[in-house]
């Protein structure tokens, strides 16, 4: 029995080591070649907004094959503003990573869902204020503004309310973990892992959805301006599928990645497994206070002339 427990203490502790060894490299090589990738994903929005723009003003020319266009190049955008400088990445990844919660249908709903508020909050932003309240261009531009302040601060408040939930589990964490002969069968009893509530999961929905892409916003604005309003709401939504899906897939590599070291680790202890969570949830909502305090700083500045206008539309 000794024999047995101890071959499994040493696998798991090789199988972790070696987890730990890939994905260091694969953070340091994501790390070192960040800005390289974020250079070049802003750059691509930024050709992928003239293309939107043209295929925009083809539609209101009476040119409607490139309506189709359209939808494939707001779908590329949305997939790119995921991966790139979207701020629904690390919301999502933070908050599976520190889930202690099988993978579900529910809990995989929760970046698409995120996604698909996105874009129908920024189609209410836009047209409760330019159609409900007739605001000109530099209202709008101010409105986006306070806007994406006040979602930087929702972002806040959920890693800070991480980060209290992370400490609480922290000293309610048994220090050593207690192993019983009761049961002779031979297997691993996991402790009971009770699913994500309904609060949790539109918190960060909210989160998600409540900060409009700021290229959504440029959209609907200039495709108001033109008299096309239907297809910016249409090519928004679209936009807005393509970042859902992007981050439902970064889900389902998270979840993998969470249930390996989640395996690893209760080889040897569920205790540790427990502080391992606790200091997880910690360590994301510190990290999502400062995310939300770079996003706060870095809000594009109120443009006088309407944001539409001042990227170039």
């Amino acid at each position: 029995m000794l024999t047995r427990t101890l071959s499994s203490f040493s696998s798991g502790r090789q199988s972790l080591a070696i987890f730990a060894l890939l994905f260091a490299l694969l953070a340091g090589f994501c790390w070192w070649h960040w800005s390289a990738f974020l250079a070049w994903s802003l750059t691509t929005q930024i050709t992928l907004h003239r293309y939107l723009v043209l295929h925009l003003l083809q539609i209101n020319n009476g040119q409607y094959g490139g309506g189709l266009w359209l939808l494939f190049f707001t779908f590329l955008y949305g997939v790119l503003h995921a991966v790139g400088p979207g701020h629904g990445k690390f919301v999502v990844t933070t908050w599976l990573s520190t889930q202690q919660t099988p993978s579900s249908g529910a809990l995989r709903a929760v970046p698409l869902a995120g996604s698909l508020l996105q874009g129908v909050s920024a189609i209410l932003f836009v047209f409760i204020l330019a159609v409900g309240f007739n605001l000109v261009a530099g209202d709008l531009s101010l409105g986006r503004w306070y806007l994406e302040k006040a979602s930087a601060l929702l972002i806040a408040a959920f890693g800070f309310w991480l980060l209290l939930r992370g400490l609480r589990a922290f000293r309610a964490a048994p220090r050593h973990a207690h192993h019983h002969e009761a049961c002779g069968c031979g297997h691993h009893h996991l402790p009971t892992r009770q699913p994500a509530g309904w609060k949790e999961r539109l918190s960060v929905i909210a989160a998600i959805g409540l900060r409009p892409c700021s290229g959504a916003i440029t959209v609907l604005l200039f495709s108001n301006a033109i008299g096309i309003v239907s297809w910016g709401m249409l090519a928004v939504m679209t936009m807005a599928l393509g970042t859902g899906l992007s981050l439902l897939l970064l889900s389902l590599a998270v979840n993998r990645m969470r249930d390996t070291v989640t395996t690893i680790w209760l080889r040897d202890s569920p205790a540790r497994l427990d502080r391992l969570v606790a200091l997880a949830r910690v360590a994301g909502g510190l990290l999502l206070l400062f995310f939300a305090l770079i996003l706060f700083l870095s809000v594009v500045p109120v443009s006088p002339n309407g944001d539409f206008i001042a990227a170039g539309c």
